[in-house]
């Protein structure tokens, strides 16, 4: 190469690096995340306000029952037995659908509660006093108030351990129970 004839001197300009991204708009992926965070939250909060106040109801329900056992062994009456009666179903509609229970009476049921969790103690045994006990002036005199508070709560225990219906449900309306409680 000839030095004389030197080529004009290269202008070199120094990397240029992009601009940094913007936060604003995010990516398509942090709206995907949003979204499904949004839809999360929707569904997952009153999900969680539906099994608390059921949870709540339960155990309101559950103190009411042993408030009433208590009673019911210290002045056995056919009204306390009727409010023991009442408590039940109430509780069976809590875990079973109305459609199932709400119109059962008499040994129906009696033979519901058996199949149910009763194994045997509401037809055959001292829970059958449930079907006429609360109609009658006075209660049998064979009645067994420790022995119907028994079998009451070994039905409420055996249906206890499996997830209260409500909880399962989406909160269909026409299945909920009226219970006078918080609804």
């Amino acid at each position: 190469m000839n030095p004389a004839v030197a080529p004009p001197a290269l202008v070199l300009r120094d990397i240029h690096l992009p601009d940094a991204p913007s936060l604003w708009p995010p990516a398509p992926g942090w709206w995907l995340l949003a979204g499904g965070l949004i839809a999360l939250l929707a569904w997952g909060i009153p999900a969680l306000l539906r099994r608390r106040r059921i949870r709540q109801q339960r155990e309101r329900l559950l103190a009411m029952l042993a408030a009433l056992q208590s009673e019911l062994a210290g002045e056995p009456s056919p009204q306390r037995l009727a409010q023991l009666g009442e408590l039940l179903r109430r509780l069976a509609l809590l875990r079973y659908p109305r459609s199932e229970v709400a119109s059962l009476s008499g040994g129906a049921w009696l033979r519901f509660l058996d199949e149910t969790g009763g194994e045997g103690g509401f037809s055959d045994g001292a829970g059958r006093v449930l079907a006429e006990g609360p109609y009658r002036r006075r209660l049998p005199p064979d009645f067994d108030p420790v022995a119907v508070a028994t079998v009451i709560r070994g039905w409420v225990e055996k249906n206890a351990h499996h997830a209260w219906r409500q909880e399962e449900d989406d909160g269909a309306d026409d299945d909920a129970p009226q219970l006078g409680f918080v609804r």
